[in-house]
């Protein structure tokens, strides 16, 4: 069975949510990888380094340049001539256009799994994670999305990929990329940050959430996230937002500040190896699936233990 996974770059390197879907790929099969982009050959020479890759396919061309699902689907659907199955992580950009791909093939897409059983079974979260489902396909061509938290990201170094030039499919004309505002921090990236510090609707305003979170995660070199409650709120951007609509996270230790534990939130971090809670409702939800609980005044709590670090 040969596989095609989805490169997600930046245009300069492999961004580390496609190592977790490599780890899935290489469970059905041979692992090719796709790299579609403008001027990513250093991208290419990266991705062929990643253990278990067999091919590399390289679709070098302006009609690529920002992952535009109208164009990169099409590409994905010519290579399928040669592929058995399609994987992306579930990221933005790869539930963007998988869907797209599944269409063009009229199969049905499999999203956000969480292992492979076998080359047409898998587990996929339902219920926001609260049950797990078991879905086996007959389509002939699979289309996957890959929980880049239920998998183990594959080696970055050992691997020798033959590197291969695939011919553009050019741009249909359906979009444009008009701009983008790419938030800029210091901090690790949520979905790789092996410490995550996130706040809640109870640090009751911007300037709480600034003053409060902000200095433990620097003490601990953590990533700052945030329940949906205090991203409606305005306190933080969205992409701070962890959870079933946000992102899904499974860092070392996730330390949650005044989050009650709603089942959204829940769904996007409780994977965590270690999970922290403070809050001052003792029966807040959140303390159900807490590794350690402190009950009390988080403004009080926060700043003594930011402080003792």
């Amino acid at each position: 069975m040969k596989t095609l996974v989805w490169v997600e770059h930046d245009g300069k390197a492999v961004k580390d949510a496609t190592l977790a879907v490599v780890t899935a790929a290489s469970k059905l099969g041979e692992v090719h990888l796709l790299v579609a982009g403008q001027g990513v050959d250093s991208v290419a020479a990266e991705a062929a380094k990643i253990a278990g890759v067999g091919k590399v396919h390289v679709a070098d061309d302006a009609a690529f340049a920002h992952a535009l699902a109208e164009n990169v689907a099409p590409l994905i659907v010519e290579l399928m001539g040669h592929h058995d199955a399609v994987l992306f992580p579930a990221t933005s950009n790869g539930k963007n256009i998988a869907p797209r791909v599944a269409a063009l093939l009229d199969v049905m897409q499999i999203s956000d799994i969480l292992s492979v059983e076998s080359a047409d079974t898998f587990t996929r979260p339902i219920y926001a994670g609260n049950a797990i489902a078991t879905v086996q396909t007959k389509d002939a061509k699979l289309v996957i999305t890959v929980r880049g938290t239920a998998f183990e990201k594959a080696a970055t170094e050992g691997g020798s990929a033959s590197i291969e030039k695939v011919g553009s499919t050019g741009d249909k004309g359906l979009s444009t990329f008009a701009g983008s505002e790419i938030a800029k921090s210091e901090r690790p990236e949520l979905t790789s940050a092996k410490i995550i510090v996130s706040g809640g609707r109870a640090l009751q305003n911007s300037e709480n959430f600034h003053a409060i979170i902000e200095p433990l995660a620097d003490k601990l070199g953590a990533g700052v996230g945030a329940s949906r409650a205090a991203v409606d709120a305005g306190y933080v951007p969205n992409d701070y937002q962890v959870g079933q609509t946000g992102k899904i996270v499974a860092p070392e230790v996730y330390i949650a500040i005044g989050i009650s534990g709603a089942i959204q939130h829940l769904a996007g971090m409780k994977d965590s190896k270690t999970i922290i809670a403070i809050n001052k409702d003792e029966d807040a939800p959140i303390f159900q699936v807490a590794d350690i609980g402190l009950v009390g005044d988080l403004f009080k709590i926060v700043p003594e233990l930011t402080g003792k670090l």
